[in-house]
C-alpha cells in the first residue's frame, strides 16, 4: 500500500513539474512576441550608393546606434541606387514586412510624397532623413542646415577669388541633382553670397544624379564655350562633381590649382585633392551625430512617442506644412584645417588619406 502511495506522490510531483515548465515556456513565448525578435522594426531607406557617405557612414552609424540602444530591434535596410521607382517598391516592401517607422532619404523629394501617404494609411510614422520630402505629412526632418552649406561654399570661393585677384569671377556653377531638395538649398545659399559679392556666373548646370561623369561633360562644355581662360573658378556642389570638373580641366590642359573648386561631403578623394592643391575646399557634415540622432528619434516614433521638443531646432516648409526639423551645423574644410576637423573626428583616418602620392602632402600638413 505504501509503495502505491509513493508512486502516486511521484506522479503528482511529475505532473506539477510538467505544468510549471509549460507555464514558464509559455511566458518565454510571450516575451519573444513582444520583445526579443519582436522589437521595433525600423526601415532605413537610403537614396543612392554613388556618393560614398551612405554606405560607409550613414548606414553603419545608424545601425550602430540602434544596436546600442535597442539590441532586439530589427532594421530593414534598402538602397535605391538613384531609382525613385525602386525606392517606392522598397517602401512598400518595408510596410508589408511590418515596419514600425520609416527613415526615408528620398531619391526624388517630390515623388516620395506618395510613399509617405502609404505609410500614413498604415499609421506608420516617417522621419525624413537628410533630404526633405516635399508635399507630404512627415513627422520630423533630420539633416544639416543645407542653405548654410551653400553659403560656406560661396564664401570660400568668393574669398579665394578675391585673394587671387578675380573678385568678380566669372565662375562655372555645377549644382546637384534637381530631384534632390537639398541641391536647391545649396544653390540658394551659394547664390546669396555670389550676388552680394558681385560674382558672375558664366555657365550653370543642374547635374543629374550627382554623377561625376555628368559634371565632367558639363565642365567640358563650359571650357569649349568660354575658352580655357574664360572662367576663374568652379562652384561644385559636392566632391564627386568637383572631381568631374577637375578631370575636365586636366584634360583641357588647365591647372586646377589655378581655378579654385568647391566641394561637399569631405570624401577621401576630395580631401586628398585638397591636400595636393587640386580642389580648394569641401564641406564637412558630421554624419555620425546625424545618424545617431535619427536612430534615437526613429525608436521614439516606432514606440508611439512624440519627437522630443528640446531637440527641435527649426521648422521648414515642405510645401504642405511646417515640418519640425533638427538641423546640424556644417563646417568648411580647407588644407589648413583638415587635421582639426575630419581627422580629429576620425571621419577619415590618416591611413585612408595618406596613401601613395598623398603621403608627403599629409606630412606637410602635420597629418600622420
Amino acid at each position: 500500500m505504501s509503495s502505491i502511495l509513493g508512486l502516486k506522490r511521484i506522479v503528482v510531483v511529475l505532473v506539477a513539474l510538467l505544468t510549471i515548465s509549460v507555464v514558464v515556456a509559455g511566458c518565454g513565448d510571450d516575451d519573444d512576441d513582444g520583445g526579443g525578435d519582436g522589437g521595433s522594426t525600423i526601415a532605413l531607406l537610403l537614396p543612392e550608393n554613388q556618393t560614398p557617405r551612405y554606405e560607409s557612414a550613414d548606414r553603419p552609424y545608424f545601425e550602430e546606434k540602434v544596436e546600442q540602444i535597442c539590441p532586439d530591434c530589427n532594421i530593414l535596410y534598402s538602397n535605391a541606387a538613384e531609382d525613385a521607382s525602386k525606392q517606392q517598391s522598397q517602401v512598400e516592401a518595408a510596410l508589408t514586412q511590418g515596419a514600425d517607422v520609416l527613415v526615408l532619404d528620398p531619391v526624388d523629394a517630390a515623388s516620395a510624397a506618395a510613399s509617405v501617404e502609404k505609410a500614413r494609411q498604415q499609421d506608420v510614422p516617417v522621419l525624413s532623413y537628410d533630404r526633405l520630402i516635399l508635399g507630404a505629412d512627415v513627422d520630423v526632418y533630420v539633416s544639416f542646415d543645407n542653405e548654410q552649406v551653400g553659403k560656406l561654399q560661396g564664401e570660400s570661393l568668393a574669398g579665394k577669388l578675391k585673394e587671387d585677384g578675380s573678385p568678380k569671377g566669372p565662375i562655372v556653377m555645377l549644382s546637384g541633382d534637381p530631384a534632390d531638395s537639398n541641391a536647391a538649398l545649396f544653390k540658394k545659399g551659394a547664390m546669396s553670397i555670389f550676388e552680394a559679392d558681385g560674382v558672375e556666373v558664366a555657365k550653370a548646370y543642374d547635374t543629374p544624379g550627382w554623377l561625376a561623369s555628368n559634371a565632367q561633360n558639363e565642365m567640358q562644355q563650359s571650357i569649349t564655350a568660354l575658352g580655357k581662360d574664360g572662367f576663374a573658378g568652379v562652384y561644385a556642389a559636392n566632391d564627386d562633381l568637383a572631381g568631374g570638373a577637375i578631370a575636365a580641366m586636366k584634360s583641357a590642359g588647365i591647372d586646377p590649382a589655378e581655378r579654385p573648386t568647391t566641394g561637399q561631403d569631405a570624401t577621401v578623394a576630395g580631401v586628398q585633392r585638397i591636400l595636393v592643391g587640386q580642389q580648394f575646399m569641401t564641406v564637412y557634415k558630421a554624419i555620425k551625430p546625424q545618424a545617431s540622432i535619427s536612430a534615437e528619434i526613429a525608436l521614439d516614433l516606432a514606440e508611439g512617442e512624440e519627437v522630443p521638443q528640446d531637440k527641435i531646432t527649426d521648422e521648414l516648409d515642405n510645401e504642405k506644412e511646417q515640418v519640425p526639423s533638427i538641423l546640424l551645423n556644417p563646417v568648411a574644410v580647407t588644407k589648413d584645417n583638415i587635421k582639426e576637423t575630419v581627422i580629429a573626428d576620425e571621419f577619415i583616418t590618416p591611413g585612408e588619406l595618406c596613401t601613395g602620392p598623398y603621403a608627403q602632402a599629409c606630412k606637410e600638413a602635420g597629418i600622420s
